[in-house]
């Protein structure tokens, strides 16, 4: 295997330097017709060019032409904006010629979950219509995050998640399962799918880990050509009457942030760049993609000398790179609001975005001030027309291509308000199947014995919600029940097909004995989380400490004279020997999405198909944990798997219990790690709280960020990203706080001031608070020590977004730092408004410059 497969360094020779441009076109096919999955890959010593099979009709560039001639700058500019559809109505996308529109996760017609098929429809015929009204008449698309079916859809079929068709090794499998998807699209009326994920995924810690298929770049370089084959029809001048619009990305290197963190920064070298990160781009742009998205990472190595921050904002990496020598000519999209984190931009205004390339800008909610800043920054100079008339040029290109210009309205489309495109629950069930990856099977016993007697236990085992993950019906795929999934079947609904309701007994925490039964069917694992969110950053890998609850289900089952069958429901590999230790079977489910009764199947009849796509690990802190790397010493190497029938024994493992955090974080010594304590989510092991005379023991923040007191109120807002900060609400009619606690006791942050630290948040000053308000942290009160804020917060007030640098040495009179239970806490008697956001403590943060002296906070 080559060094580029297996993620070590990667060095071109002298003679490798001294050639020509390598150039990518199509792969190497199986006996079946799809994209082979190759032995190895050739490092290469340059980006490469690649030829892509899709070349458009003649005659399209002299079309484009005329088009773009006959508009105005405002025209153009409506053409690269992309609002969201709760923000835009159909007028208004006549009105202002806009280009396209898209729905976030968790956004659906009349902001209604249960929309129906119809509904979709009738949203999407509006906005055609709107479009066919406007002077220039060119089509106005629809894009949608369909990453395993279309997700945002009520009663849609959801697919596996792409970490279980990255256990399946099957490409052709990834082309049928991307053609159904775009049937699913076309069924509801858009245009545009958000598809596939092409990260490369190092570090597992990421909350994404589950959109990429593999942290092996072969089966992602063969999987991206499949997927943008099967959602475009396998088109080659005009997407087919099946297909949609398909999109690479994220453009580029999302799976290889330092710590898995989200929209965090790739160090890698440029040769790792082209080797691993660029892989599963080649294999998608040779099958024709139109549509590239930017990603939300930085790429910056200063001791490389690559300083090219975020991505939104790279001419390198977009012009140069992928425009340039990749030779890409369709359109580059940028991601949610994602200019915005450029040095220098907001939402509403990015010129070196654009001129980096970005041809439609995703801006949500701001998009009538992007379109009158953008006119203003080409008439002003700070954007080239030319560029203008480039992104325009692309955009039009992609719609020729896409057919649109000659297609019907939505509703009058093919598969339009199909309920079998929706529900093609037999290639779902196949997928399931083929997904499922043995790990134990001690004296055989999987499969099961027909007309077997069971014990279904666990979380996950009747939980639709649990089994599909993010990304389904809602963002983070929250906040959902069975009920939800109308067409769905749960584990527990698939083995009650298989064995009949009187053979199997469901007892979710395990009270019943397991005396009597064949077998103990438990079903655990992780619960939905999407981008951000779901990052563990400096969590331990360790799923006892994450669901103790899991755990704690197996110690009751286990050893009562049933053997234990354990299927793990989950976006990426964690430290499991406990738990593994505990089953005499177990089984890596992933997230099979609404067809439960695939894993069914396998646990009663065989089959056992999967290999790990992600090595597994043997320790807590185990990662970045990546084949052919020099330390690599997984649990279950890459690719391992059993077979039905294949007679392995898994010993005792080690159960070394790993620390609560991985990295130093505190004690007596000096820290070196972040101490998050929230971010978009609350980061164990602390919580959020509001607290007033209603209830000053504290009501928790639930899960949709939402908290209420009569004194204090908190919901979600957005702050760098979307739905990333808490916006807290005082009334002003009594003293009200706001605060993250760790309810299972204390912590030792000595190491914090050893280390010069500064309690860091980000925030949005919405109203300036009427009375003295401090920031505090607590020792269990009345153990505290606070500062007073109230100056700091009212110069910040009507700014956009500031980050805030308290060094933790203003606290330390008063604070016992051996014993903080509270690390940060605002609060106030009057009317005050802010969002808080990213709330850390940063080794070494009372250094920077721009850190609050103590003498300013008095």
């Amino acid at each position: 295997m080559s060094l580029a497969l297996l993620g070590g360094a990667v060095a071109a020779t002298p003679a490798a330097v001294a050639a020509e441009q390598p150039v990518i076109g199509k792969p190497a096919f199986d006996r079946d017709g799809c994209a082979r999955i190759e032995k190895s890959l050739p490092a290469l010593a340059d980006w490469p060019k690649v030829e892509s099979r899709f070349k458009g009709k003649g005659g399209d560039e002299q079309r484009i032409a005329r088009i773009l001639e006959g508009m105005t700058l405002e025209e153009k500019v409506g053409q690269m904006t992309q609002p969201e559809i709760a923000a835009i109505t159909p007028d208004e996308v006549r009105q202002y010629s806009i280009g396209s529109v898209l729905n976030g996760g968790g956004s659906w017609p009349n902001k209604d979950k249960h929309a129906s098929q119809q509904d979709w429809l009738k949203l999407a015929d509006a906005y055609w219509e709107a479009a066919q009204g406007s002077r220039t008449k060119i089509p106005v698309i629809w894009g949608i995050d369909a990453v395993h079916g279309n997700n945002n859809v009520y009663g849609a079929t959801v697919f596996p998640h792409n970490i279980g068709l990255g256990a399946a090794q099957d490409p052709c499998l990834v082309r049928d399962i991307s053609a159904a998807t775009a049937r699913q699209i076309r069924a509801t009326g858009q245009d545009w799918a958000f598809a596939p994920t092409l990260a490369v995924v190092k570090d597992d810690r990421w909350g994404r880990t589950y959109e990429g298929f593999s942290e092996d770049p072969r089966i992602t370089r063969a999987y991206g050509y499949e997927a943008i084959n099967g959602l475009q029809d396998g088109s080659t001048k005009r997407i087919g009457y099946n297909g949609v619009i398909g999109t690479a990305k994220h453009f580029i290197g999302d799976g290889g942030t330092l710590k898995g963190q989200d929209q965090g920064v790739n160090p890698s070298s440029e040769a790792e760049m082209i080797n691993l990160h660029g892989q599963g781009y080649y294999g998608a742009l040779a099958a024709g993609s139109q549509t590239v998205m930017v990603s939300f990472n930085s790429w910056t190595n200063a001791e490389l000398g690559i300083d090219e921050g975020k991505l939104h904002g790279s001419d390198k990496a977009l012009n140069q790179i992928l425009k340039g020598k990749i030779g890409f000519d369709g359109l580059v999209v940028s991601d949610w609001n994602g200019i915005g984190q450029v040095p220098g931009c907001t939402n509403a205004s990015c010129p070196q975005a654009i001129n980096a390339g970005i041809d439609i800008v995703m801006v949500p909610n701001d998009w009538k001030a992007f379109i009158a800043n953008t006119v203003d920054q080409v008439k002003g100079g700070q954007i080239p027309l030319s560029r203008i008339d480039d992104a325009v040029t692309r955009i039009l290109r992609v719609k020729l291509r896409s057919g649109l210009y000659e297609s019907q309205k939505p509703s009058d489309r093919s598969y339009a308000n199909s309920d079998e495109a929706l529900r093609e629950t037999w290639l779902a069930r196949d997928a399931v199947r083929s997904s499922q990856t043995l790990l134990k099977n001690n004296g055989n016993v999987l499969p099961l014995k027909p007309k077997s007697k069971v014990l279904v236990v666990g979380k996950s085992a009747d939980s639709i919600q649990n089994q599909t993950g993010g990304w389904t019906l809602s963002w983070q795929g929250t906040g959902n029940t069975n009920a939800d999934f109308p067409n769905a079947t749960s584990i527990l609904a698939g083995l009650k097909q298989q064995l009949g309701d009187v053979n199997v007994t469901f007892d979710e925490k395990g009270d019943t004995d397991p005396k009597g039964y064949d077998a103990v069917i438990a079903v655990i694992g992780e619960t939905p989380y999407a981008e951000g969110v779901g990052d563990l950053t400096r969590k331990t890998l360790e799923a006892s400490k994450l669901y103790p609850e899991d755990l704690a289900l197996l110690d009751k089952v286990r050893g009562k004279g049933a053997p234990v069958v354990t299927v793990y429901v989950g976006g990426r590999p964690l430290y499991m020997n406990k738990e593994i230790n505990r089953s005499d079977a177990f089984v890596a489910a992933w997230l099979p999405g609404t067809e439960g009764g695939g894993v069914a199947d396998v646990l009663l009849k065989g089959g056992f198909k999967g290999k790990l796509p992600y090595s597994w690990p043997k320790s807590a802190c185990q990662t970045p944990l990546n084949a052919g790397s020099a330390d690599y010493d997984p649990l279950f190497a890459l690719g391992y798997g059993l077979k039905t029938g294949q007679r392995v024994t898994v010993g005792q493992l080690d159960e070394t219990a790993g620390p609560v955090t991985c990295g130093s974080t505190g004690g007596g010594g000096t820290a070196t790690e972040d101490l998050e304590v929230f971010n978009r989510t609350d980061v164990a092991p602390y919580k959020g709280f509001i607290g007033s005379a209603e209830n000053w023991g504290g009501t928790e923040i639930g899960p949709d960020g939402t908290a209420s007191h009569a004194e204090i109120g908190v919901v979600q807002s957005d702050v760098n990203v979307q739905q990333d900060g808490l916006k807290a609400t005082w009334t002003g009619t009594g003293p009200a706080q706001l605060y993250f606690q760790n309810p299972a006791g204390t912590n030792d942050l000595r190491g914090y001031l050893n280390a010069d630290a500064a309690v860091e948040f980000d925030t949005v000053v919405h109203e300036a608070p009427a009375n003295r308000t401090v920031i505090s942290m607590h020792c269990v009160y009345p153990c505290f020590s606070e500062v007073n804020a109230t100056k700091l917060f009212t110069d910040l007030a009507g700014a956009p977004k500031s980050t805030v640098k308290i060094p933790v040495s203003c606290f330390a009179n008063g604070l016992d730092l051996e014993n903080v239970n509270t690390p940060f806490l605002v609060y106030t008697d009057g009317k005050f408004s802010a969002s808080f956001a990213n709330v850390r403590w940063v080794p070494k943060g009372a250094q920077d410059p721009d850190a609050r002296r103590c003498s300013s906070l008095s």
